[in-house]
């Protein structure tokens, strides 16, 4: 099975020759981090299992953390999940995503930090002024929302995810409203304010002349659908939290400086493969890497850390003051590959100088 880290150890040195004054210090870090996660250079713990007929040792070496890894989204996005949970209304939730047109994706893409903030403030800004007409909720709603990049053919698609719970909070901070199960805010009205927004907050900068006029007349893509309830929503919006622009299992092959990949069309839900030079295939990937520091997870209105005194109002008035179970998970990590015994870790592995093998 050919992995990210494989493509990149074999190929990275030789597009950083090339390509490494142009490339960003996140892009150089996650080139480095994802070649050495789970190796020898990270250091880890030994392990003996305590199964007397088996004694297998168990080498466990510490992951690199990076988000862009393709074998560290998984734990943290279950452990994301987890933690969430004392943010969960009992009730019906939405999820609402805007999408930047094809004309801002270079801008975005060149000047990454500035525009996703911009996006993220905007929609953001958007939808809470759409729900406070009392047409529609009629008070000040809580949205979770992620930011994702990519098509799943691993082209350059930004846009951000939001999780909204049906209802807000009325102005006076004495009812909650709740909100039509299938129907939140009409998104051909959301539509023209998200833009708006945007033009507006983009003014401010020095992109805004290098936008064509013809941006702001045309429509902008805004969804928005019922995904069930709190649970559900988490479990949703997770793996786009936390899910990278390509995984290890997607990979198909490695031949003749070239990387072949799965994907699966969005129009007909088939399976497709698409193979790229090498070189492209690492451009493509690294451009879905976030500048360092980053924030890819916002929370908004009730739901916003410097407001977590109107969650409880919010929860006080729907009768749900208890914390929601949360269901502890096995790591198995600490179990024996080979009998499944539970393993007794004998040492620590010191990071190794030379690089993985």
């Amino acid at each position: 099975m050919v992995e990210l880290a494989d493509i990149f150890r074999r190929y990275g040195p030789d597009y950083i020759d090339r390509y490494g004054t142009r490339m960003l210090p996140s892009h150089h870090r996650a080139l480095h981090d994802i070649i050495a996660c789970r190796t020898e250079q990270m250091g880890g713990h030994l392990y003996c299992c305590e199964n007397p007929d088996c004694e297998q040792l168990v080498y466990a070496y510490h992951s690199c953390g990076n988000r862009s890894c393709p074998k560290c989204g998984q734990n943290k996005t279950q452990r994301w999940i987890e933690k969430q949970n004392n943010l969960l209304l009992k009730m019906h939730y939405f999820l609402v995503t805007f999408t930047l047109p094809r004309e801002l994706r270079p801008i975005a893409r060149s000047n990454q930090k500035v525009a996703y903030d911009l996006l993220f403030k905007s929609s953001a800004a958007a939808l809470q002024k759409l729900a406070k007409d009392p047409r529609f909720v009629g008070g000040d709603i809580g949205m979770m929302g992620g930011l994702h990049t990519w098509r799943r053919d691993m082209g350059y698609h930004p846009h951000v995810h939001f999780i909204v719970p049906g209802g807000g909070l009325s102005p006076d901070r004495s009812k909650w409203l709740p909100s039509n199960n299938d129907f939140f805010v009409p998104v051909e009205a959301l539509s023209p304010i998200f833009r708006a927004k945007f033009r507006d907050v983009l003014k401010k900068t020095d992109l805004f002349d290098s936008v064509p006029a013809g941006v702001w007349k045309k429509d902008w893509v805004v969804h928005c659908k019922p995904v069930g309830n709190g649970n559900s929503a988490l479990k949703y919006l997770a793996p786009y939290i936390y899910r990278i622009a390509i995984t290890n299992n997607r990979i198909e092959k490695l031949e003749n400086d070239q990387v072949s990949f799965r994907f699966k069309n969005s129009n007909t839900d088939h399976w497709k493969t698409k193979t790229l030079p090498a070189f492209d295939f690492i451009y493509r990937f690294l451009q879905h890497v976030l500048p360092k520091g980053f924030v890819k997870i916002r929370y908004y209105g009730f739901l916003s850390p410097s407001k977590r005194n109107l969650l409880a109002v919010v929860k006080y008035l729907l009768g749900d003051i208890g914390e929601p179970d949360v269901i502890p998970t096995v790591d198995e990590r600490y179990i024996c590959p080979h009998c499944g015994t539970k393993l007794r870790w004998v040492k620590p592995l010191p990071k190794s100088t030379r690089a993985p093998p």
